[in-house]
């Protein structure tokens, strides 16, 4: 009987799944980018042996440029095959970053009880009074 770790071996490097394990190295490449490259790189893809590098800001991309000869030499012990040249561009799509709502507590502590009369005669403004006293009651 054979041991999980030696079928995964096998799985993993089975030709099904060379493009997860090309994007597994890319993601070792990436981690392997000194730190104020690192942070710029949104993700990077091989099309047509070229290494494309997706950049946050063009500050980044002209960082990118600059450091193009250490990114080079980092392919070749990030075993990455038939990558001939690296190519760097911003993104022109803004994310849109989730805000996460926190409910608000008030800061005060209330004073009212919620015992008041309600003089309103419309209905509407009756029934808004009304939901007033009431959260006036659970704070």
């Amino acid at each position: 009987m054979k041991k999980v770790n030696d079928i995964l071996t096998h799985l993993k490097y089975s030709p099904e799944f060379k493009k997860i394990n090309t994007n597994n190295t890319i993601e070792k490449l990436i981690d392997a980018l000194p730190l104020k490259l690192k942070k710029g790189v949104k993700f990077a893809y091989i099309k047509r042996q070229t290494l494309f590098f997706v950049l946050t800001h063009p500050v980044f991309k002209m960082e990118f440029e600059y450091n193009k000869s250490l990114i080079k030499s980092l392919l070749k012990p990030a075993n990455i095959a038939n990558v001939d040249d690296v190519q760097f561009f911003v993104t022109n799509k803004i994310e849109k970053k989730e805000e996460v709502k926190k409910e608000e507590k008030p800061s005060f502590n209330e004073r009212s009880y919620g015992l008041f009369e309600n003089f309103a005669k419309d209905e509407k403004t009756f029934k808004i009074f009304e939901e007033i006293r009431q959260l006036i009651k659970k704070a």
